[in-house]
């Protein structure tokens, strides 16, 4: 059996002259909550629209469960909630659920049932026979999700789900997210907020104009991204701490009895804390600071958009 319900191979759209998706490969493993990540206009939406058979790559393949995708016969076990929203508003609620699951292959009674539990679940029911659009975009939200999840998918798509849901539904969400996730349902993640994606996701993939700049576990990317900052917090700031740098370490801030220092190459974190020791500081609280996927985020896109601002000089005076 398979290990990764999904990987793309080399996939490229191009629409004229734009390059929209150009060559990106990437494997996601059964079980995983994956972060799809890019600017506005990264190419993140042709990919997932290419992912549930909406598009046709022009080039490359994608597998799904180690075989060829066939939107045909794969698209049943596919869920996908789109940041356009699709729910009809003339539409009744519970009318709404059902014609959506029986075009995904359920029975009207299958349907009913698990609609009605969901209904309950998010506290829905009385609005069963109201129409879509007597409801509020957070409500709209909900009725949504329902309908994506309702057929049990094996992988289940998810572009901007907290849009216009409050704190309280925002986590209602959330864990069922985590729920579905515990029970098997790989999941794709796509959003704009960076600190959604640190407490939800495990892997990540960035894509910035079309093409991938990052792909891995967020735990090791951010080991990969750490500048080797620690932050030292003390009982008291004596006078002569800021000096600003020593021999293995610079003092970038002091904040409050916070210090925020950087090492220098080839020095341990042991010898910072051999040197604060040795001077008779007492140390409450001593830990490495990693950057935020928020950082890291910023960091790789404006790296990539430099590359392409000299590329484009360069063919400019050549």
């Amino acid at each position: 059996m398979a290990k990764n319900i999904l990987s793309v191979r080399h996939l490229k759209k191009y629409f004229e002259a734009h390059k929209a998706v150009d060559d990106i490969s990437f494997d996601i493993s059964k079980g995983n909550i994956f972060g799809l990540l890019g600017p506005n206009g990264a190419g993140k939406t042709t990919l997932l629209r290419m992912i549930t058979g909406i598009f046709y790559p022009d080039e490359g393949e994608i597998l799904f469960n180690g075989a060829p995708f066939i939107a045909t016969k794969d698209i049943s076990r596919i869920g996908y909630m789109p940041e356009e929203r699709g729910l009809y508003k003339k539409m009744k609620i519970g009318e709404q659920i059902l014609y959506l699951a029986q075009l995904r292959g359920m029975s009207y009674t299958e349907a009913r049932q698990k609609a009605l539990f969901w209904v309950k679940k998010f506290e829905l029911y009385s609005w069963w026979n109201k129409k879509v659009g007597d409801l509020s975009k957070g409500m709209q939200q909900k009725v949504q999700f329902i309908s994506t999840i309702l057929h049990e998918p094996h992988l289940l798509i998810l572009d901007e789900p907290f849009s216009g849901l409050d704190p309280i539904n925002t986590n209602i969400i959330k864990e069922e997210i985590f729920d579905l996730a515990k029970k098997g349902t790989t999941i794709i993640f796509s959003t704009h907020r960076m600190e959604q994606v640190e407490e939800i996701c495990r892997n990540i993939v960035l894509v910035n104009k079309g093409r991938k700049i990052l792909d891995g576990p967020i735990d090791q990317i951010k080991q990969d991204f750490k500048k080797h900052e620690f932050s030292v917090t003390l009982a008291e700031i004596p006078e002569e701490i800021p000096g600003r740098e020593t021999g293995s370490f610079l003092i970038e801030k002091v904040q409050g009895q916070t210090l925020i220092i950087k090492l220098k190459e080839g020095k341990s974190n042991n010898e910072v804390l051999q040197y604060f020791m040795q001077k008779g500081y007492t140390i409450h609280n001593f830990r490495e600071i990693l950057p935020s996927i928020n950082e890291v985020f910023i960091e790789c896109v404006e790296a990539t958009s430099r590359e392409d601002e000299s590329q484009f000089i360069q063919q400019a005076v050549a």
